[in-house]
């Protein structure tokens, strides 16, 4: 097992992703190694997005990896196998799981989970990533204005023990990370497409232009989404360039 080779707890941290960061600049880190926090001060998402966390309720893990294997242009697949580890975690508990494109869990129509991926690229390889997470367990309140948060307790009405809870997401993200090791990365995105919030289902989106209506295809390699619009166009789109509304 690669994930969960070394594990450093703090109570509270900023965020965990800078925490990494600061610690591959700084020293020798093992591949796998999990930096966690009780609390994040500065939590943050994709795209400059805060997280919202209750202190003591959720899970809050970066992963630092050394995916040299991976070419840089391929590295989409890490958020795939991620997105994948924490279904599989998920699906214990719950049902209609499914990952939002890019790499939110949604269950149902709400948000239970997200990742955050950070690569450092040098020359033609990827020399570090590091995989942030946020997984909502415990928390029963949500304060912020984000639109749709749920928590697994919330869905179930249950209390989860977080140390249990982290091994499994551990033991699920490891089956997943060395499925693209050991060369079944068709397997991972076949199984990312096949979880895919709302995928082939004709509904209503936003880009630059304008709205419209269209249904999800597939994500190619490099993260694109591909949505064909009710007229028969294939359109693609890197994230935050459509919505869905």
């Amino acid at each position: 097992m690669i994930i969960g080779s070394e594990h450093i707890f703090f109570e509270n941290l900023p965020s965990t992703n800078n925490h990494a960061s600061l610690l591959l600049k700084n020293q020798s880190i093992k591949d796998g190694t999990i930096i966690q926090t009780k609390f994040q001060t500065a939590g943050k998402g994709v795209a400059g997005n805060k997280w919202e966390s209750e202190a003591g309720k959720n899970l809050l893990i970066s992963i630092i990896l050394y995916p040299g294997m991976i070419d840089p242009e391929d590295q989409f697949i890490i958020s795939k196998a991620f997105s994948l580890g924490i279904l599989d975690f998920l699906k214990q508990y719950t049902d209609n799981v499914t990952i939002k494109w890019p790499n939110d869990i949604y269950v149902n129509d709400d948000k239970i989970a997200g990742i955050l991926l950070e690569t450092t690229i040098l020359g033609t390889r990827m020399e570090s990533a590091i995989a942030g997470i946020g997984l909502n367990i415990n928390q029963k309140v949500f304060l912020s204005d984000a639109p749709n948060p749920i928590s697994l307790s919330k869905i179930t009405g249950k209390e989860y023990d977080l140390e249990a809870s982290l091994k499994s997401l551990i033991n699920h993200l490891n089956i997943r990370y060395d499925q693209i090791l050991d060369g079944y990365r068709d397997i991972t995105g076949r199984d990312y497409q096949a979880n895919l919030y709302r995928a082939g289902v004709y509904s209503d989106f936003r880009d630059s232009v304008g709205t419209f209506k269209g249904k999800i295809i597939s994500v190619n390699s490099s993260g694109q989404l591909r949505i064909d619009d009710d007229n028969g166009n294939s359109r693609y789109f890197s994230y935050k360039e459509v919505n869905f509304l």
